[in-house]
């Protein structure tokens, strides 16, 4: 094949015309940072998107994962069980809080925390006195966790869930979306998420005073003094309001985008779906997974390769595609925590590539790409 000259992104950010005249208008306006009329409406044009009550615009959802901990009281040497098949803005906040994280595995079905897992880490540490004090499952590649089943193990024991939905902006939970009904729940808009601000993130909650305080603390904690005055210790963590003006106009385009990863997805299972050794992440009947990144597996028994052949020859035609995340239990700086199983987790890894996913690539592209698998793959 003839190399791409232009090179095919993994999730390259997509903007348009609303974006740059609300940007405009915030320079117009002149408030650029750190606050403003743009950053309220992104906040209430959130909640009224996702039905959640509360939001707070962050610089990050590593930040907004931070404040939830700490607004709902995970204290230093609390255990807080994580899903191992995340990425590690997901987990650092819990030692940033001086809690312990504990590895949760996957589950066959979703590839999300395994709540019979959870179940059993909740058990073990009620028979030792010691109950969690949150749990954090990650909505993996935008497909929710089973939220009702954790909160079942969770709320009779009075453990907070905290979603990780930094990847699943626009998905839906048995007809509410993705982090509606935990105690609090967190979204990223990094450059590669399926809307972005350039970077950020938003704390979201159906309790008022959570997000109160949080944005309280979000704004180094600041108190209605003529002088800065401070009470408590806070963080840098506020969105600026020219950020929360390309927010705005992703918004507007968020279910367009999610129709197009959709699309992307759906294509790629009809190319190398009926691929012997090829399988997909599947869809809940339950659920709507935004897609985010189509993903697919490999099994080396069938297929007689592994991903990174496939992400190997892709990145000679200059496309980029990426393993799935490495599970945190097999990070070096967490090599001494706890877990609960790990092996599904693993699997997946060394089973996962996650295929260019951007809402600009085209059909023609995508067919590109699935034909440099099957080459690949010596079909």
């Amino acid at each position: 094949m003839t190399q791409n000259k232009e090179r095919i992104f993994l999730s390259p950010p997509h903007l348009g015309d609303e974006e740059l005249r609300q940007v405009t208008e915030a320079f117009a306006i002149n408030y650029i940072a750190p606050i403003g009329p743009h950053l309220e409406r992104f906040e209430a044009d959130f909640c009224a998107y996702t039905g959640i009550g509360h939001a707070v615009a962050l610089s990050s959802g590593t930040a907004a994962m931070h404040l939830a901990l700490r607004e709902l009281g995970v204290q230093p040497g609390d255990d807080v069980l994580v899903s191992t098949l995340t990425f590690i803005g997901s987990v650092s906040p819990v030692t940033f809080v001086g809690a312990n994280p504990v590895f949760i595995d996957s589950e066959t079905s979703s590839w999300n925390m395994d709540p019979a897992l959870v179940e059993k880490a909740v058990r073990e540490g009620e028979n030792k006195g010691r109950l969690p004090a949150a749990v954090v499952p990650t909505d993996l590649y935008g497909h929710c966790a089973d939220l009702d089943a954790l909160q079942a193990i969770c709320k009779p024991r009075g453990i907070p869930v905290i979603v990780d939905s930094a990847e699943a902006l626009g998905a839906q939970y048995k007809g509410a979306h993705a982090g509606k009904g935990a105690a609090a729940s967190v979204y990223s808009f990094n450059g590669n998420k399926i809307i972005t601000t350039g970077g950020g993130g938003m704390l979201a909650s159906d309790d008022p005073e959570l997000i109160r305080h949080a944005r309280h603390l979000s704004t180094q904690a600041r108190e209605p003094a003529p002088w800065y005055e401070h009470v408590e210790i806070g963080y840098n963590y506020r969105l600026s309001n020219i950020s929360a003006a390309i927010g705005i106009g992703q918004l507007q385009v968020l279910e367009e985008r999610i129709r197009r990863k959709r699309e992307i997805f759906d294509r790629y299972v009809a190319g190398l779906g009926e691929t012997p050794g090829i399988h997909f992440m599947a869809e809940a009947p339950s659920e709507r997974c935004n897609r985010w990144l189509s993903v697919m597996q490999l099994d080396p028994d069938i297929t007689g390769t592994n991903p990174e052949v496939i992400r190997c020859a892709l990145e000679a035609e200059n496309i980029e595609s990426r393993p799935l995340w490495k599970p945190m239990h097999l990070q070096p700086v967490f090599a001494d925590a706890r877990r609960y199983g790990g092996s599904v987790a693993e699997s997946f890894f060394t089973r996962g590539l996650c295929l260019p996913s951007g809402t600009r690539l085209t059909n023609d592209q995508i067919d590109v790409i699935c034909d440099i698998v099957r080459i690949a793959l010596g079909q």
